[in-house]
């Protein structure tokens, strides 16, 4: 597998620009600053991983994807959710749960103090 004649490189730098801060947001299009094509060039005469920004593949990697191109299959932006302690939110529904016991038993008592 060849990508360009004359190339001697047998892998293929991946470059997602645009993430957050990648660019300048526009009322219809969004802009390159020359900030960001700064780094995209940069990013390309170094031919460098950097994390949730680009990615060097391999020729074998590329195979093994069939070849698919799709830049977020090889540049990985997604970012993890924070961690959720499920028994922190049962114990808050359960306490949230009598205190809504509670003002229910109250309003009970105010509407028969007024005879409704």
């Amino acid at each position: 597998m060849l990508f360009k004649k004359g190339r001697n490189r047998e892998d293929v730098l991946f470059i997602d620009a645009s993430g957050e801060g990648n660019y300048e947001k526009g009322k219809n299009q969004n802009k390159l600053r020359e900030q960001d094509i700064q780094k995209i060039v940069e990013t390309y005469e170094r031919y460098e991983t950097i994390e949730k920004y680009s990615y060097v593949a391999t020729k074998d990697e590329i195979m093994e994807n069939d070849y698919n191109l799709n830049i977020p299959r090889y540049v990985d932006t997604f970012e993890e959710e924070e961690f959720v302690d499920m028994e922190a939110v049962k114990s808050n529904i359960e306490k949230i749960k009598l205190e809504l016991k509670e003002v229910e038993e109250q309003m009970e008592k105010y509407i028969k103090e007024l005879g409704l």
